[in-house]
């Protein structure tokens, strides 16, 4: 017998039309979740490159206020929207140092911290709608198999035929639930694992930027402390 989707449709009850609407929904979901974040992490990666490219340079020469800036000329970029606020912090704690107990340093090493959260939260926006989709989906697609293979049975017992084949027929078009979950779940699963090995190369990317921009502030600061301690004695 030759499969036949408008035929299977057709013939499908209420109950299990509406689980391949749900999981058609999935589907739909969990695509342009994908697609949204592929592009976003397209978009970050290549900003990132261009920032840290001029990014570096700008820290060689102490010129923090020109890389604030560059931050913000780079809104897509993960790495921008980390050294940007850190810096920012950095140079508003060395301003007005003297007026709390934290050092600048210690203030951008705190304000890294939540940054770095803050970004973590945001590239796995979305992704636990992916994981969902992926356990979750065949399960539901064994759920419309079920209810068509009820449905079927009780046709046949309403119309009191005892032939094997419209009990295979029936049988047959309520599997097609439980391929269409798997359908949707195993390209699921296999994102999400995608997605969740970019984001931890761009956590763990991210860690060691942080770490190498604190280095860099720490200096800025025990250089700025040296030139105004030889300054005073003078």
């Amino acid at each position: 017998m030759s499969f036949n989707f408008a035929h299977v449709w057709a013939t499908m009850a209420p109950l299990s039309k509406g689980v391949a609407l749900v999981l058609l929904a999935m589907a739909i979901s969990f695509i342009g979740i994908t697609i949204e974040r592929l592009l976003t992490f397209a978009k970050s990666s290549k900003e990132s490159r261009l920032f840290a490219g001029q990014a570096g340079k700008l820290l060689e020469e102490r010129r923090l206020e020109e890389l604030v800036a560059l931050a913000q000329k780079h809104h897509a970029s993960t790495l921008a929207r980390l050294f940007g606020p850190v810096t920012v912090r950095f140079l508003q704690a060395y301003e007005g140092m003297g007026e709390g107990a934290l050092s600048p340093v210690e203030v951008a090493r705190n304000e890294s911290a939540r940054r770095l959260e803050a970004i973590s939260e945001e590239v796995r926006r979305g992704m636990n709608v992916i994981a969902t989709v992926g356990s979750i989906a065949p399960f539901v697609g064994l759920l419309g198999t079920v209810l068509g293979i009820i449905g079927a049975f009780q046709g046949i017992g309403a119309a009191g035929s005892s032939g094997i084949g419209p009990i295979m027929a029936g049988i047959s078009e309520a599997l097609v639930e439980t391929a269409f979950g798997l359908l949707v779940a195993i390209p699921a699963v296999i994102f999400f694992n995608y997605l969740n090995a970019r984001v931890s190369a761009i956590d763990s990317q991210l860690g060691r930027s942080a770490g190498e921009l604190l280095d860099e502030l720490e200096d800025y600061f025990g250089r700025a402390s040296a030139v105004g301690q030889q300054q005073r004695a003078a």
